[in-house]
């Protein structure tokens, strides 16, 4: 993938499709719906949440194809993805994609049958329906102790075969996802902070601001 929020949207696409797993297939590990549950429900009571991550790509024979930087800003059921490249804005109702290298946003309208993909959903209690996951133990990771769960999607299709979620105090810090192409992604908060205060048009992207920028309409 050549853009980072593309790259970084590898993640979401886990949340597309809600399945039941089918028979023979097995069952999720007790002890890691306990920490998943937990994660969701601390995520829940916060009113907004800015973090810093960084992208590290890989390729099967494990050799480094870059790091990326970046913020996600969320409140509500408004986010704001920002990367090199491109962002995205949502205000819970729309969502505007803009390209810098082209200056131009495509504005597109969410449907709320169609199960929207949001970066809230990673946090909340998407696993249940689309892997089934288990708790590997615990790791040190950046002079951490984390629980260390994988999870393995119920859709085979899915262009991934497995994610690992690293956790500390009911808090995600780093996943990595293996693709059956090979390549990893792995996204790694270097900064959160919660219940801030983020104003509203943070969320809405401002055309005022963006001079000779072509609008692509698809509402």
């Amino acid at each position: 993938m050549k853009k980072l929020i593309g790259s970084f949207l590898v993640l979401f696409t886990c949340l597309s499709v809600q399945a039941q797993p089918p028979a023979g297939m097995g069952k999720s590990d007790p002890e890691a719906k306990k920490i998943l549950d937990a994660v969701s429900q601390k995520f829940k009571t916060y009113k907004s949440v800015q973090a810093k991550f960084i992208l590290k790509i890989e390729n099967a024979a494990g050799k480094n194809l870059g790091n990326k930087n970046g913020t996600v800003y969320m409140k509500g059921t408004k986010y704001r993805i920002s990367a090199p490249g491109q962002d995205i804005f949502s205000d819970g109702n729309n969502v505007w994609t803009y390209e810098k290298s082209s200056n131009e946003v495509t504005i597109s309208r969410i449907d709320p049958a169609a199960n929207s993909i949001t970066p809230q959903k990673l946090f909340t209690n998407f696993y249940d329906k689309d892997f089934l996951y288990k708790l590997n133990g615990v790791v040190k990771m950046n002079g951490k102790n984390m629980q260390e769960i994988e999870l393995t999607p119920i859709d085979k299709t899915k262009a991934f075969h497995k994610v690992l979620l690293y956790i500390d105090k009911s808090v995600i810090y780093t996943t990595k996802v293996f693709e059956k192409s090979g390549n990893r992604y792995t996204y790694s908060v270097s900064n959160m902070a919660t219940n801030g205060a983020i104003a509203d048009p943070t969320f809405v992207f401002d055309a005022a601001k963006y001079p000779g920028v072509e609008v692509v309409d698809l509402r």
